[in-house]
């Protein structure tokens, strides 16, 4: 986000599209923002240990089973921008939570 300060708009809005919203502060700047979702998963592992005699041939007996937990995580990105003519310049951002990048 710090590479888009001092740059137009329209910079960050070639890059991720339209703003989910903009709305004017009090102090005169205008709040810019992106809703950026991704997806993963996380592996859960499990495994399983038994002992068994197979007509007396013991063995033991080791299961390891792996799945994986779908993930969705959403992330706000807001940026601040100041009037110049017909355009917005960006003078800062607000740094999302500490799980986005």
């Amino acid at each position: 986000m710090e590479g888009y300060v001092g740059r137009s708009i329209t910079e960050p809005m070639l890059d991720y599209g339209q703003p989910a919203a903009v709305f004017d502060l009090p102090d005169g700047r205008r709040a810019f923002q992106w809703s950026i979702s991704s997806w993963g998963s996380v592996p859960i592992v499990s495994t399983d240990s038994r002992t068994s005699d197979g007509i007396h041939d013991w063995a033991d007996v080791t299961r390891t089973r792996t799945i994986h937990i779908p993930v969705e995580e959403t992330c706000l990105y807001t940026l601040y921008g100041v009037p110049r003519g017909n355009d917005w310049i960006v003078t800062g951002y607000r740094q999302p939570s500490f799980e986005c990048a």
